[in-house]
């Protein structure tokens, strides 16, 4: 028993006598339970969900809606031409666009008394966000319903004596529900003359009735209907002669899992050199006439080429078992690739530089790798970060690979689209080596 206590001892020792490591060990899964709790915990403040309107219409009611979407505080919304708004959605940079048709001004306020046609707005939404097109559906709602009933019961729009007229023109209507709207109107036109006497008595009393009248209007609201329908689109990109193809959810977690595993990989390189330079072998690669940007250079290309042969069979597997498709650019999902196999292996060449002992480098290694593919939006969306995460996240590698892969799959991006983050993570590439090279040391 002695015994075993004794070796029980030492193994205590032992572990905590590694400080960093240990340090690690804790650090870890405070930081990253501390960034999860941040995203979905209650007290944190919602981002911002960038949409964009087109505005067909251009009536004074279209005009209010947009107004009153840009004033909303849960939205950043851009009035765009359609072609460019439907290009940013199909990017990414936007969330959704809300087309509003021509007639919508004419339509809506007849629409709401389920006389006439129902105007169609259309919502074009990125098909990665689900959860963002619920929330611009209910505030378009909300805002749309909003701005109709508040032209439509004003008391000096004409809008309502219109309507009433085209009540009373309505033979497919029931008449017994032709009556009552018929009442109803006469009811608010009645609270409207009211209003106006008020008004030409005093400015506040003015103010006050016309607040009753907006109560006054919702009384009726039993007979009220949405006026407008909604027609929601998938914003994917297509070819000229192809059909439109659903969002395939695989493609995102593919790239996702597929960056977080190969910069894994390029950690195990790091600890082998370390483990090389502990048995003496870089001193023995030393006395061959090759200089040392030779030698790690040498390391840099073997590394790439591992790491770019896995994630190519990692793609092989999700096109053939998931439905996965490259309907963007080939030769920019290649080259996206390339330079991410790059990134992989100078930032293993950084560990082995920079690391004293595996043992000690491993934890410090792991947590950099989580940290980047957390913030590279490989386990959760980028898009629901906070503002400022979303922002301080373009300065993490991982993030432009998630984005660039998503870009040259699904998203349907031409090549030009994987240029910038290609040149991104080859300055992080030239970076790493750089310092590496001037870093490495050749004996333990």
């Amino acid at each position: 028993m002695n015994a075993v206590l004794a070796l029980v001892r030492a193994e205590l020792l032992l572990h905590f006598s590694n400080r960093r490591a240990v340090l690690m060990s804790i650090v870890a899964p405070i930081l990253i339970a501390a960034f999860f709790g941040s995203l979905f915990g209650g007290s944190s403040k919602p981002s911002t969900i960038p949409i964009a309107v087109v505005d067909r219409d251009d009536s004074p009611l279209s005009r209010q809606v947009v107004a009153a979407l840009q004033a909303d505080a849960l939205l950043k919304t851009q009035l765009l031409p359609e072609a460019d708004a439907l290009a940013a959605v199909r990017a990414g940079t936007l969330r959704a666009v809300a087309v509003l048709p021509a007639g919508l001004g004419q339509q809506a306020g007849a629409a709401l008394f389920g006389a006439g046609t129902k105007p169609e707005i259309q919502l074009h939404y990125d098909p990665s966000q689900a959860s963002a097109l619920a929330v611009v559906r209910g505030l378009l709602a909300q805002t749309v319903m909003q701005e109709v009933s508040r032209s439509t019961f004003s008391a000096h729009s004409p809008m309502l004596g219109q309507m009433k007229q085209q009540v009373v023109q309505a033979h497919d209507l029931d008449p017994t529900r032709r009556a009552e709207l018929v009442r109803m109107f006469d009811s608010i036109q009645a609270v409207q003359q009211r209003e106006a006497a008020d008004a030409a008595a005093a400015a506040a009393a003015s103010a006050a009735g016309a607040k009753g009248a907006a109560g006054g209007a919702s009384a009726p609201a039993g007979g009220l209907s949405m006026p407008y329908t909604t027609r929601e689109i998938e914003a994917v990109q297509t070819s000229a002669n192809a059909a439109p193809a659903a969002y395939n959810s695989y493609a995102h977690s593919f790239a996702g899992m597929g960056v977080q595993f190969i910069l894994m990989s390029g950690v195990e390189l790091g600890l082998g050199l370390l483990l090389m330079r502990r048995l003496g072998l870089w001193k023995r690669l030393r006395a061959a006439p090759l200089s040392r940007t030779q030698l790690l250079g040498s390391r840099i290309l073997a590394g790439a080429a591992i790491a770019l042969v896995v994630f190519t069979v990692i793609y092989a597997v999700a096109m053939a078992a998931f439905g996965v498709r490259v309907r963007g650019s080939a030769a920019g999902l290649a080259l996206v690739l390339v330079c991410f196999s790059l990134l992989t292996a100078s930032f293993g060449l950084l560990i082995a530089a920079l690391g004293r002992t595996p043992e000690a480098t491993r934890g410090l290694a792991i947590l950099a790798t989580l940290l980047m593919v957390m913030l590279g939006g490989a386990w959760v969306p980028s898009f629901i970060f906070p503002e400022w995460l979303q922002t301080v996240s373009l300065a993490v590698p991982t993030r432009w690979a998630v984005d660039a892969l998503d870009a040259m799959t699904w998203r349907g991006q031409p090549f030009s689209a994987a240029v910038l983050p290609s040149a991104v993570m080859l300055g992080f590439t030239a970076a790493f080596g750089a310092v590496a090279v001037w870093r490495f040391r050749w004996e333990e």
